[in-house]
């Protein structure tokens, strides 16, 4: 008798059915698609600039996916692409719709919704009136930074005045990849650009933040970097490894590279194994790690799929198990100061 219970334990298990969790989850990886924004897109033939076509949003689906996926709150951001094509006041106008859109998003469904602000990048000037107007006068709860723009990526000097901002604040900053500019579209014809350049412009771009020391100069900001790290459990050891080189040849200047990663936090969207995330805590620590979605970008029945996966998997790994109300929620929660 003992062996038939446990083979059927066994058989749960396997098929993703034991010890689920109620624990309510915050997404801190969630995005909106609006009217304007796609029709700006459209007006610029760059709906397909990512490779994928672009899903629809609203807030009752929304809403609809987070009761069906135990999700108890969901942080808006705008995704890629960035809406720049060279016309500063046209891409300032169109975030600033998607922005207003948010704040309304959260207005509506104060319990619910979150978001954080898009802002014009490259154009820094325009970025820090809109980062001081959404931060100050919105309500935003943080800000959404897209990794580079016209080949121009966080960590250069000319992101230094925003930055300040930001820092005044004690803004929280989210990452977001984009396709990068340029790129060569024979480095990867294996499918949509998220396969792979993703991961690699996130890397690219948080290496170079961490190159330029932005997070120790700037001890403010907290920065999530998405997708479960990208490619920084693999990119850290071989900055670690180069950098006493690097630095005795007078090829870079001294860099705090414990300082600057025990500044940024991480989401799991993209519904990383447990092996990734195992991975991903040789760099970070577990109370910097937090759950996501990267809703409406899959279909939402296969995302509830993935949401319960990543959550159940989570509880019950033997060393995870101990941190998965904290990375599932808690975490969140403090970041972001909710209170309930």
């Amino acid at each position: 008798m003992i062996r038939l219970v446990s083979f059927f334990a066994t058989l749960l298990t396997v098929f993703g059915m034991a010890a689920q969790t109620n624990t309510q989850a915050i997404d801190v990886h969630s995005h909106v698609v609006t009217d304007e924004y796609l029709k700006y897109l459209a007006a610029n033939n760059a709906l397909m600039e990512d490779g994928y076509p672009l899903p629809s949003w609203d807030e009752t689906s929304h809403i609809e996916f987070m009761d069906s996926a135990g999700i108890d709150r969901s942080v808006l951001t705008l995704s890629s692409p960035q809406p720049w094509f060279g016309n500063v006041e046209e891409s300032s106008k169109v975030i600033r719709s998607v922005n207003e859109s948010m704040a309304q998003a959260k207005r509506n469904h104060p319990e619910r919704f979150l978001w954080c602000a898009a802002v014009p990048q490259p154009d820094i000037e325009a970025s820090v009136n809109e980062a001081v107007f959404a931060l100050d006068s919105l309500g935003a709860d943080g800000i959404k930074l897209a990794t580079s723009v016209d080949g121009v990526y966080l960590g250069d000097s000319i992101y230094e005045p925003l930055m300040k901002v930001l820092d005044e604040r004690e803004a929280v900053v989210i990452l977001h990849p984009v396709k990068p500019d340029p790129v060569n579209e024979s480095t990867f014809t294996g499918g949509p650009i998220f396969v792979y350049e993703y991961p690699a412009e996130t890397t690219r771009a948080v290496l170079n933040m961490v190159a330029h020391n932005v997070m120790t100069r700037y001890p403010n900001i907290k920065v999530i970097v998405p997708h479960a790290g990208s490619f920084m459990p693999y990119a850290v050891p071989r900055l670690r490894g180069g950098y006493p080189l690097l630095l005795k040849q007078g090829l870079t200047e001294p860099i705090d590279i414990d300082g600057n990663l025990a500044k940024l936090y991480y989401d799991l969207a993209g519904g990383p194994s447990v092996q990734a995330i195992k991975m991903l805590l040789t760099v970070t620590t577990p109370d910097h790690i937090m759950f996501g979605t990267d809703y409406p970008f899959v279909s939402t029945p296969i995302l509830e799929k993935v949401a319960a996966k990543v959550k159940n998997e989570i509880t019950q790994d033997n060393e995870l198990g101990q941190y998965a109300e904290d990375i599932i929620r808690n975490n969140a929660m403090k970041l972001f100061k909710i209170e309930k």
